[in-house]
């Protein structure tokens, strides 16, 4: 049994990147890119309006003759007089020799004329080549997360195909002969699966739209034939059950006899005690606690960081917050505790129902409360570390 922090070491020493690949712009969301990126043309690519309204050479006159018009996607070969003006618009390119643009909310106008009523500086309301980015600049550096404003710049630079990091291929196996399935009729001693539903939306909250789910019963022979397909096949495998030590429980002898590495076996902690990291060739496996609230509690502390560190993020972790406690809290376990609890702008708050098989807490909780392993007692007013989960 080892603590929290030597665990997380471990998976992160041996969650190493995926595979690079080539992907469409548009078909990039939620990558990391896995080399810089430079801009093959200058943004943007000739001097435009920023404005609906008249380009001039700025003077101290007010009043200019209007003598043709420039409109988005036109190329004006017009060159100005200094009383002479032209109509444009936003996005527009603007005459070589016209140096500002005035707003035509700040002019009177006639169809040959116009008078400026209000001037503006000069150079105001023209955006310079290259204004948001020059040529050969970097457009991304490597390891950026691609965002939907990141997918429209990377298009508006003319860039079709980037490269990223791959997105792991995940599993799900889940053990258990009392298992039955949502929508059926439950018999008596049984119960609905919930765990693979809930891993599944956990992943795609992570990035991993899709995952194969299968189901095992509680049979030595069944797991390790299904972990012999699964291995071969994906780079992330999650067992849902089956890694305790209970009669029915042969999750960690299927592993070894597929030839499971084990990197470590049972935590220090509360809850989630029981769980198997380990990995073959690339692929790793987290074996995780059959009880909801733990399994998911230990999806989001050690699975988690999993695969934001296969996917190439940087920052791999549940981001860390301070706040004050509103309760006392009392740890006579030697284990670290992770307790779903309600947190705001200043104070958090432990919820009422911690057990390990009771989802109704965490259903509502928008944070895990952590209390050292090595601390016997927080006291109300403290500051605690919680690790949000909303």
């Amino acid at each position: 049994m080892i603590q929290v922090e030597e665990a997380l070491l471990i998976i992160a020493e041996n969650s190493t990147k995926m595979p690079v690949q080539k992907i469409q712009v548009n078909k990039s969301l939620g990558y990391i890119l896995a080399e810089t990126v430079y801009s093959p043309i200058a943004m943007p690519p000739f001097r435009q309006s920023a404005m609906d309204g008249y380009a001039f050479i700025h003077s101290e006159k007010h009043q200019y003759d209007i003598v043709g018009i420039s409109q988005a996607g036109d190329h004006s070969k017009i060159k100005l007089k200094e009383n002479e003006a032209v109509r444009i618009f936003t996005g527009a390119f603007v005459p070589h020799n016209a140096d500002t643009v005035v707003m035509q909310e700040h002019v009177m106008a006639t169809e040959n004329s116009i008078l400026i009523t209000r001037m503006p500086e000069q150079n105001e309301n023209v955006r310079s080549k290259g204004e948001q980015i020059g040529k050969e600049e970097v457009v991304f550096k490597a390891n950026t997360l691609i965002t939907p404003a990141a997918i429209g710049f990377l298009a508006c630079l003319g860039i079709t195909e980037i490269s990223v990091y791959k997105k792991p291929k995940v599993a799900i196996l889940v053990t258990g002969n009392e298992l039955v399935e949502s929508g059926e009729k439950l018999p008596k001693g049984k119960i609905y699966e919930s765990n693979s539903v809930m891993l599944h939306a956990a992943l795609q909250n992570v990035g991993i739209k899709k995952a194969k789910v299968y189901k095992v019963k509680d049979s030595l022979k069944a797991t390790k034939k299904a972990l012999k397909v699964i291995l071969k096949k994906y780079d992330i495998v999650l067992i849902s059950g089956g890694i305790s030590v209970g009669d029915y429980d042969f999750v960690k002898e299927a592993l070894g006899q597929n030839e499971v590495t084990e990197l470590f076996y049972k935590l220090n902690q509360r809850p989630g005690k029981p769980m198997f990291f380990g990995s073959k060739n690339e692929t790793l496996v987290f074996a995780l606690p059959g009880n909801p609230a733990s399994s998911l509690t230990n999806f989001y502390i050690y699975v988690y960081p999993a695969i934001k560190n296969r996917m190439g993020f940087s920052d791999i972790h549940l981001r860390k917050l301070l706040r004050k406690l509103n309760d006392n809290i009392t740890n006579t376990t030697g284990k670290t505790l992770f307790l779903k609890a309600l947190y705001d702008e200043t104070h958090v708050t432990v919820l009422d129902g911690q057990s390990s098989a009771m989802l109704n807490t965490f259903a509502i909780a928008n944070c895990l409360l952590v209390v050292p392993h090595n601390v016997e007692s927080i006291n109300i007013g403290e500051l605690v570390t919680l690790l949000p989960i909303d």
